[in-house]
């Protein structure tokens, strides 16, 4: 029988999907899966298909080319470490596992070093699309080292999606690089979800129906905010339950679900010293969502504007949409800016050596925050490599300039409605305190050193020098 090329281990939808994917690129694929019933129905599935089933670990093993090129397609965690340890004592030095999962970077730098040790050479591979993606082309976000990346580089760039005749996938840096830089686009993948949702928010309470919104999100669709979120959201306005003929989305309870991904990016953000407001906002946005009970009891006791009904006269809800279009656009910046400096600094502080334009250039196609304006981050960072901040880019500048007095009008309406924004409002709050020449972190200083003696510098000395207060009064 004729060796495999390529190995996959865990056939869920990513991993069925990817299988697939390689398969119609001429590679023979082996396929297994904790569960037999799995590997049965898939292989059953595609019997027509270049795909090998394996009853057990080892005749996977055994029927991959040497030297052996296995993915792992299973849930973060433990899983993935037990998948490891099975195939250890199965495999010669040389051969390459990659995790294609949401894997925490931490990880990532965890297992190569374990595997290295066994002269086991480890690829951590984010891939970003979904099922769609993996099936006809995902972004893909593989680091480790260079001659690993050397060994799946072919297949990689095959795989991918493609735009302008590049595919979407780059070697990202060393160590846990990708799956870091994967973390951080789902971290962005939630705020431009959230951002959305709140436009949205404000439109039906401005008594937008569905049909209508779908052909404001289908027009945005069309201009700058061009996006794969966008085009979805503007088709699922428009799908109808089949058992119900009702519309879809007014079917969907309003509880949202999270993988972990978002947290971690939130979370990571905190342990790096840069401010995510959009991106944890985001987060908080579906943790609270959660507590369906506890918000309907509150709504039942707490007093407030009706937070789904805007009294807007029909002139007036013409010039909300414009609102609500720069304010989501200008919000989606900030979302980016967050995520991106998030990556910039630990691009620094981990030596990946990261290039922000080509990760930016690999988000144009097949990943889920695709999107047009993706040309121009890939092109603020081509021009400047060192930028600070994404919104102090002459393009986005400009953006932030056009937008940013209907953006604070949607915010002040949303308010004054009870219509809850907190990605919007937290966009806000960055763009105005990142411009802020002053803020009021004085005072802050001067309370911490009142009650612990913390120090503070003085505007009228040098920057390097601190400062206690010895005559703080006593307080009882």
């Amino acid at each position: 029988m004729t060796a495999c090329d390529f190995g996959f281990i865990g056939l869920g939808v990513m991993g069925q999907n990817l299988a697939l994917n390689v398969e119609s690129k001429s590679y023979r694929v082996a396929i297994y899966d904790q569960l037999p019933a799995v590997i049965k129905d898939f292989s059953a599935q595609y019997a027509d298909r270049n795909l090998v089933p394996n009853d057990t670990l080892k005749d996977f093993v055994d029927c991959l080319a040497k030297p052996r090129l296995i993915q792992i397609m299973v849930p973060a965690g433990a899983a993935v470490d037990a998948v490891i340890d099975s195939l250890v004592p199965l495999l010669d030095q040389g051969d390459l596992i990659i995790d294609g999962g949401n894997t925490f970077f931490e990880d990532t730098v965890r297992r190569e070093r374990y595997l290295g040790n066994k002269g086991i050479r480890f690829l951590g591979a984010g891939v970003s699309g979904g099922e769609e993606g993996a099936l006809k082309g995902p972004s893909i976000m593989p680091s480790g080292d260079a001659s690993s990346w050397a060994m799946v580089r072919p297949l990689f760039e095959a795989i991918a999606a493609k735009v302008d005749g590049e595919p979407c996938v780059v070697h990202v840096g060393a160590g846990g690089a990708g799956h870091y830089v994967k973390m951080v686009h789902n971290g962005i993948e939630y705020a431009d979800m959230q951002l959305i949702c709140e436009a949205y928010n404000i439109l039906h309470a401005a008594g937008f129906d569905n049909s209508e919104l779908s052909v404001i999100f289908d027009d945005w669709n069309k201009g700058p905010l061009e996006s794969y979120l966008i085009a979805i959201t503007a088709q699922i306005f428009k799908q109808k339950d089949p058992e119900t003929e009702q519309d879809l989305i007014d079917l969907i309870v309003d509880c949202a679900g999270q993988k972990g991904t978002g947290r971690w990016t939130a979370m990571t953000g905190v342990d790096a010293a840069v401010p995510l407001p959009t991106i944890a906002s985001s987060v908080e946005a579906r943790i609270l969502s959660s507590r369906l009970g506890e918000r309907q009891q509150a709504s039942r006791l707490l007093e407030g504007p009706n937070n789904w009904q805007l009294v807007i006269d029909s002139e007036d809800k013409k010039a909300l949409v414009n609102s609500v279009f720069h304010a989501l656009y200008c919000s989606k910046i900030v979302a980016y800016a967050q995520g991106l400096d998030l990556i910039y600094r630990a691009g620094k502080e981990h030596q990946w050596g990261l290039n922000i334009s080509k990760i930016a250039k690999i988000w144009r196609g097949g990943c889920i925050i695709r999107a047009k304006f993706l040309t121009h981050i890939a092109d603020a960072f081509a021009v400047n490599a060192e930028l600070s901040n994404l919104m102090l880019a002459p393009f986005f500048t400009s953006i932030m300039n056009q937008g940013q007095q209907q953006w604070r009008e949607v915010v002040a309406i949303a308010t004054k409605g009870g219509i809850p924004v907190p990605s919007i409002g937290n966009s806000l709050y960055y763009y105005d305190s990142y411009r802020a020449s002053r803020l009021p972190a004085n005072l802050l200083q001067a309370q911490r050193d009142f009650f612990g003696a913390h120090t503070y510098q003085r505007s009228d000395k040098p920057t390097e020098a601190f400062f206690h207060n010895e005559y703080w009064p006593d307080i009882q």
